[in-house]
């Protein structure tokens, strides 16, 4: 598989500190000063607000089932989102073709939307799955290869990319930390002569977002303010991030459990855990505070690689003439108060020596 190359942790400081200033999008529309500054209104009632255009906007429009139950690895190209017929006074009228389409409402299940805590309020948004996919589910923080097309509810595309393109989730909007995740990757992919990649058995699917995992109040130069957004996507390949490269996965650094990142500091010190190398302050780099352990797997005479510890993470592996090599660090609770070594100041101990 395709190595997605990690931002360099200058980088990604500098674009979280801008993620704390606005919210984060799928890609930045250009500055205009011409967007009218609207007040912020209570997120709780816009939700309420949000989930009710959401459930008419599925009600009223149907998409093209039959295409994506044929066999084959169909693509958001293929999908055709339609409004129900209306009649001469504005009402709408029965499904087209009932055989081969089929409302939003009922792919969905509107009874069963998804739920999540954002914010300090409960969101709930709905997802069509075309096809789950046949790879592994990539984590919240991860980085991610895909393809998609972002479209409001009047069928306008506002964003896009027309060719595989890697993405860090910590820098998209809210809603696509929970959607994506739910989905796989690819199974597999082919490495053709022209120097493409197809890939088979993919996560394809529609996520359908209240504003509050969205933009919420703040528009962009295609994108209202407290609008209700859309997205299409492919899901290729994925990687798990470690943002600071202290060697604990992005996503084990999300204390609370709320899978933002942002707000897990240990040290008080202003940069959250994910991108901070000595989390606890204690002088003592986070990595050199965990245990190191190397395997080496001759699958030359049938060897079996290691099934890691809890708490235990690869750091690196290699392969020469059928050998691995895997190196992993594994979290450290040295005096068994639960609370780990990296996190704990008065515990200094440094494995690296």
């Amino acid at each position: 598989m395709n190595k997605i190359k990690l931002m360099k942790l200058k980088t990604y400081v500098l674009s979280a500190l801008c993620f704390l200033v606005v919210m984060s999008s799928c890609k930045k529309d250009d500055d205009d000063n011409s967007l009218e500054l609207i007040p912020e209104r209570d997120r709780a009632e816009q939700q309420l607000a949000d989930f009710d255009s959401l459930k008419v906007y599925l009600q009223t429009h149907y998409y093209n089932r039959a295409t994506f139950e044929a066999p084959g690895n169909h693509t958001i190209a293929e999908l055709v989102i339609s409004e129900l017929p209306k009649d001469d006074s504005g009402n709408y009228q029965p499904m087209p073709d009932p055989d081969t389409n089929q409302l939003l409402s009922e792919a969905v299940n509107i009874d069963a939307p998804l739920t999540t805590t954002y914010m300090d309020t409960e969101y709930q948004y709905y997802i069509l799955e075309l096809n789950k996919g046949g790879g592994v589910n990539p984590n919240f923080s991860d980085m991610v290869r895909l393809n998609y097309n972002g479209f409001l509810t009047d069928g306008t595309s506002f964003d896009g990319t027309v060719t595989p393109t890697d993405f860090d989730l910590m820098n998209l909007i809210p809603g696509w930390r929970e959607a994506i995740p739910q989905f796989k990757t690819s199974e597999s992919f082919v490495e053709n002569n022209d120097g493409t990649v197809t890939f088979e058995n993919y996560g394809l699917g529609v996520m359908f977002l209240p504003s509050g995992l969205a933009y919420f109040g703040n528009p962009t130069a295609s994108i209202p303010a407290y609008s209700n957004l859309n997205f299409a996507f492919e899901l290729y390949q994925s990687e798990i991030a470690d943002h600071d490269g202290d060697g604990i996965p992005s996503y084990m650094e999300d204390l609370d459990g709320d899978k933002n990142l942002f707000n897990d500091d240990t040290d008080g010190d202003n940069v959250p855990n994910f991108l901070d190398s000595d989390d606890d302050a204690d002088r003592v780099l986070t990595i050199n505070e965990m245990t190191r352990q190397t395997y080496t797997v001759d699958t030359n005479n049938g060897g079996q690689e290691p099934v890691l510890a809890e708490g235990e993470f690869e750091r690196s592996r290699s392969m020469s003439a059928g050998v691995i090599t895997i190196k992993t660090l594994k979290i450290v609770d040295a005096d068994g108060d639960g609370v780990d070594d990296h996190l704990q100041k008065t515990v200094t101990t440094d494995y690296s020596k």
